[in-house]
């Protein structure tokens, strides 16, 4: 636990206990007539406390610590799992059990998951900003979330203002999608938290013109970056064509897509809802960060949730989050996002 003392860490567990407690209930509706496992490690603090606060909240749960279980023991706790139960799992890195990946085989048999991974890549004072996240209010994500989707799918344009530069969408927009703790009209039930998400993409890539300014972006290792002041993309016809008062790791990122792919396209436009995660209230993870309350884009010809023609869906090799330093953002007239909070 490093410098956390056990009073910190016992607060910690009982923040997450609460917020994991309104995961079970409220998104997975769990019942404790339905079996649950949760595999967990201790290779962190957020592990330690993740796993300490699903005890508390699971009691009847079956427990594994995947570095003192053998495959075979984890496969074997999965046999006996219904249609409806539910597996955690909780892992400071991304727990591997040979050709068997986990989610996809356990969502076939229509078991709800929860996943925690990629915990080490926060540090110990993030902590509580992780678990702050992970707080579900079901009016919030979903009245926001279905409402923002209306708006998406019938704009005809966007524009994004990043304090005076300007990203001009002059295209409709794919359908939007929800990560909003609602799988009612989904497959499947579960995947990464903390969530809070809606994203899309111009139905016309082709069509996005302007300069935006980058304040935090992901790095190699699938950290976020911050630098000193924000980088400026500049954007013609969907592809950055050149980068202002860039810092040598965003121009490693600029460098790797261009030999990877030729160009960099933009693709992604997510509006993430998750109030816990700010350009100032940040983690280290990007895959957690990226539900942060603004808007964020990908760089790179990868994006599988949308098919577009020129692009084949394994041909991409690159989906780069960059958040942008947003001031306001509008579909058609309306400004939906302003001063770090969604107004539809």
């Amino acid at each position: 636990m490093h410098n956390t003392t056990i009073a910190q860490f016992n607060t910690l567990v009982q923040t997450a206990q609460a917020n994991v407690k309104g995961l079970i209930e409220e998104v997975f509706e769990y019942s404790e007539q339905e079996s649950a496992v949760v595999v967990y490690d201790k290779g962190c603090l957020l592990s330690q406390v993740l796993s300490e606060a699903y005890k508390h909240t699971l009691p009847k749960a079956h427990f594994l610590d995947f570095n003192h279980s053998s495959q075979e023991e984890i496969l074997q706790s999965f046999e006996p799992l219904q249609a409806s139960d539910l597996v955690i799992l909780i892992q400071s890195t991304n727990f591997r059990l040979n050709a068997f990946r986990i989610r996809v085989e356990l969502f076939k048999r229509k078991i709800k998951v929860l996943e925690h991974p990629h915990l080490s890549r926060m540090a110990d004072e993030e902590a509580s900003t992780y678990i702050n996240a992970l707080a579900y209010d079901a009016s919030y994500f979903r009245g926001l979330g279905h409402a923002l989707k209306t708006k998406i799918d019938k704009a005809s344009r966007g524009v994004l203002d990043s304090g005076g530069e300007l990203l001009i969408y002059d295209s409709p927009f794919e359908s939007a999608k929800l990560n909003i703790g609602d799988y009612s009209q989904m497959n499947n039930t579960g995947g990464q938290f903390p969530i809070g998400e809606v994203f899309t993409e111009a139905k016309d890539l082709r069509a996005l013109n302007g300069r935006v300014n980058i304040a935090i972006f992901s790095d190699v290792t699938y950290r976020i970056n911050k630098p000193a002041s924000p980088v400026t993309l500049v954007i013609e016809k969907g592809q950055v064509i050149d980068c202002e008062n860039s810092t040598p790791e965003f121009d490693e990122i600029l460098s790797l897509i261009r030999e990877g792919e030729g160009v960099v396209w933009v693709r992604e436009l997510g509006f993430g809802l998750n109030k816990a995660f700010s350009l100032e209230k940040t983690v280290r993870d990007t895959g957690s960060y990226e539900r942060m309350c603004g808007v964020h884009l990908s760089l790179g010809a990868k994006h599988g949730m949308y098919g577009k023609e020129g692009f084949k869906r394994g041909d991409g090799k690159f989906h780069i989050d960059v958040f942008a330093d947003t001031k306001t953002f509008s579909l058609d007239d309306e400004v939906i996002y302003q001063e770090g909070a969604w107004l539809a």
